[in-house]
């Protein structure tokens, strides 16, 4: 979602430091780590930093486009997100894109394990009824490849930038979401 659908603006150095949590262990796994009095007030300080930024979400460069040709496809699409619940329909809400997704197929770390780990892909797929050589993982960081590898469907790395600093663990490459229908 946060980089696929809508333009980053996760400033991930700056949300630990303001947790308080080591600055080279990503934010999750820190938070799991915690005893758990300590766990639970960081995770509410985290939605809250995150709600902030979800509220400023504006829709990637041609994501309009991708989604209505999607759509008119009739293919299904769900989010895969580290964020909560709340935060994904905020943010999906403030970049206009909700309405291509039902709650229902929006899988965030309050319904699965969070990526890397492959538990939502898998979910989906179950949910759909959807083979794995029908699914695709659509991402722009590692743990989305990684959870699209472990989980044996194929994945799209997006990156703007073209620098593709994870791109081993890619099946394809893209610098634009749109790109992706031309696959």
């Amino acid at each position: 979602m946060d980089g696929t659908l809508t333009i980053a603006q996760h400033d991930f150095l700056a949300i630990k430091q303001e947790l308080g949590i080591p600055a080279d262990i990503d934010i999750l796994t820190s938070l799991s780590m915690l005893p758990p009095n300590i766990k639970k007030q960081k995770r509410i300080e985290l939605d809250e930093i995150e709600f902030k930024i979800a509220k400023l979400a504006k829709a990637s460069h041609g994501c309009f486009n991708f989604l209505k040709t999607i759509h008119s496809q009739t293919k299904t699409l769900g989010i895969l997100t580290r964020n909560s619940f709340v935060n994904s329909l905020e943010t999906l809400s403030a970049a206009g894109i909700l309405s291509f997704f039902t709650e229902q197929n929006i899988i965030c770390r309050d319904r699965a394990i969070p990526k890397p780990n492959p538990d939502g892909i898998l979910y989906l797929m179950k949910q759909w009824n959807a083979k794995p050589e029908e699914t695709i993982m659509i991402g722009d960081y590692v743990f989305d490849l990684e959870a699209g590898k472990r989980a044996n469907v194929e994945t799209i790395y997006i990156d703007p930038t073209g620098l593709f600093p994870f791109q081993k663990e890619a099946n394809y490459k893209v610098t634009k979401l749109e790109e992706i229908l031309y696959l």
